[in-house]
């Protein structure tokens, strides 16, 4: 596209978002001429029967009546007017970055402004998520301090940049992502569309203050009343507010068609297989470590490492790793491990809530680390509660065929022979006895007639691991979290995590992975296999120093099926050693 034609279009987008901010800003001059209008006609009516131009019996009546109701409408309007003004608006809970931490990150950003020809952002911030924006924090209730006092708020928005995208993207194609980011500095800086935005941000910021619980009846109604008309506002502005928005966008993209315009196909190419990498590293590696109070220090540098992986795997992506070459976006940080670590623990409390800083049940672990400290224990503590269900339900140790225990420690071959029992109490796949192994709940008759695995004795283990793992979490809340600083709302604040990253898992998930944590239990201890890292996996089993993918399809066939004997020809492939007792924690 042409330079003419960029800035026509660029001209259009920035037209239309000013109309529409005008719109807005109408409906609220309108919604304060409705609150005055009742004392502008009492003035009117107690002047004229001051002046003697309005008398009688019957005006003195309406002067009164007037009066009395330009009263009360004022001191609902004020009302609402002040909850809207006090109410701070939600802000992105970020990672500040100085100029002093980061000099070269805001000079590019500056030397980007420059050659877009919009203001320059107040400030960059960073996100632990894959995308950037301009976020506005000039709303006249970020400005109170402690005590009341004010203090200033640059006018410019803050320019907020995804982390993995420092660390993964190299700097030509983090400008080129920018660019269009950057270019909406230019319709912010109007003053209609800056002052547009702060109506329809304290709109929003009043319904979420007057939505929350807990009030008694006169505040509950009071407030149930002043979001009523926030909520009526609000409503009114909604589609002028979302055309004026895709009109900024719509300026920002045209104006930074001019810069890096060919780069940035190939760096769009770049976000989403940053952000295909980032989900996978959250849910696959960090999630396990959270659950048990570890949070990995420096997850931005994981992805790294996770997308190199997926570009050696995957045949699409191999043009991808000839980019590691060029300088990565992170060097543009003085300090780029302390910023990593602030970003990591930030994503920890976003995702899955937790303190603010590290603590005794809450600290950090590094990546050489993290398999003995997060695999190596993960897998202990499920087979540990796996077999305290077993005990809970009155599984025996394993027993021989003279009906001897085998072994007086926790053993992979006691939770075998539980699962690949029959129904009838006689032993599945390997020939052994049953009866011995069960008079609870998931013993010899689960009452479907049928074999083992999920129906009858599974899901009977299935759902003592669930009420266990569900005790354990009551009995050990997460600490309650807050967004810090301007993220936390005048009025009160609101729990994290913001962004819970898996669903529950069913009872068939919940005791297939403790039958998997049991079996890497026994191969570490009986055959010196090792706990691992997989980039995209997570925790992973390695014998010999290569991991072992096909370890899952034998653990569903013992849990769904109840057949016992592909896992055992798997075992006795390894030497591992399922009569022998494993370490537990």
């Amino acid at each position: 596209m042409s330079d003419s034609g960029s800035g026509i279009g660029d001209e259009l987008g920035a037209q239309g978002a000013r109309v529409r901010a005008l719109a807005v800003l109408r409906i609220r001059g309108r919604a304060l001429a409705v609150a005055l209008l009742p004392a502008a006609v009492a003035v009117v009516l107690l002047v004229g029967g001051a002046t003697g131009h309005i008398g009688g019996a019957g005006w003195d009546t309406a002067r009164w009546v007037v009066t009395a109701v330009a009263v009360v409408v004022l001191l609902l309007g004020g009302a609402v007017a002040a909850v809207i003004a006090r109410a701070r608006p939600a802000l992105s809970p970020t990672v500040p970055v100085t100029e002093r931490a980061a000099p070269d990150l805001y000079r590019l950003v500056r030397d980007l402004a420059e050659r877009l020809e919009v203001p320059v952002p107040s400030a960059i911030a960073l996100t632990p998520d894959c995308d950037s924006w301009l976020e506005d924090r000039t709303h006249p209730a970020h400005t109170l301090a402690g005590g009341g006092r004010r203090r200033r708020i640059p006018a410019a928005p803050v320019l907020v940049i995804g982390s993995p995208f420092l660390w993964w993207m190299r700097v030509a194609e983090l400008r080129a992502v920018l660019a269009p980011v950057v270019a909406g500095t230019g319709p912010s800086a109007h003053p209609d569309i800056a002052a547009a935005r702060r109506f329809v941000r304290g709109l929003d910021a009043a319904v979420a203050v007057t939505s929350r619980p807990g009030r008694g009846p006169i505040r509950r109604a009071a407030f149930g009343f002043i979001g009523g008309i926030a909520r009526l506002l609000l409503r009114s502005c909604a589609e002028h507010a979302a055309q004026m928005e895709r009109g900024v966008a719509a300026a920002g993209s045209e104006r930074a068609q001019a810069v890096d315009y060919g780069l940035r196909i190939v760096a769009q190419e770049q976000v989403g297989l940053a952000y295909a990498g980032w989900d996978r590293l959250l849910t696959r590696v960090a999630l396990p470590a959270w659950r048990m109070g570890r949070w990995p220090s420096r997850l931005d540098a994981g992805v790294v490492s996770a997308l190199t992986e997926l570009s050696r795997r995957d045949r699409l992506a191999e043009g991808f790793t000839s980019r590691l070459g060029e300088r990565p976006a992170c060097d543009l940080l003085e300090e780029p491990g302390a910023v990593d670590e602030a970003a990591s623990l930030l994503a920890a409390r976003l995702f899955h809530g937790g303190p603010a800083e590290a603590g005794p049940d809450w600290s950090p672990v590094d990546w050489q680390q993290y398999p003995e400290e997060v695999v190596d224990r993960k897998w202990r503590t499920e087979a540990a509660r796996l077999h305290r269900v077993l005990d809970g339900m009155g599984v025996r140790r394993s027993v021989g065929p003279s009906g001897a225990t085998l072994a007086p420690g926790p053993t992979l071959a006691r939770v075998m022979d539980h699962l690949s029992r029959h129904d009838d109490g006689t032993s599945g796949t390997n020939g052994g006895p049953g009866g011995p192994g069960g008079t609870g709940p998931g013993g010899g008759t689960g009452g479907t007639g049928g074999t083992g695995g999920i129906g009858g004795i599974g899901d009977a283990l299935a759902a003592g691991i669930s009420a266990e793992l569900a005790r354990e979490e009551a009995a050990n809340p997460p600490t309650p979290a807050e967004a810090a600083g301007d993220a936390l709302a005048l009025w009160g604040t609101d729990p994290l995590p913001l962004f819970p990253l898996q669903p529950p898992r069913t009872g068939r998930e919940l005791l297939a992975d403790h039958v998997t944590a049991m079996v890497c239990c026994s191969a570490v201890d009986t055959a010196g296999a090792a706990p691992g890292l997989d980039w995209l996996d997570g925790p992973t089993l390695l014998v010999d120093g290569e991991r072992r993918v096909d370890l899952g399809g034998h653990v569903l066939s013992l849990v769904e099926e109840g057949d016992a004997e592909p896992l055992r020809s798997w075992l006795a492939s390894l030497g591992v050693r399922a009569e022998k007792p494993v370490r537990l924690v």
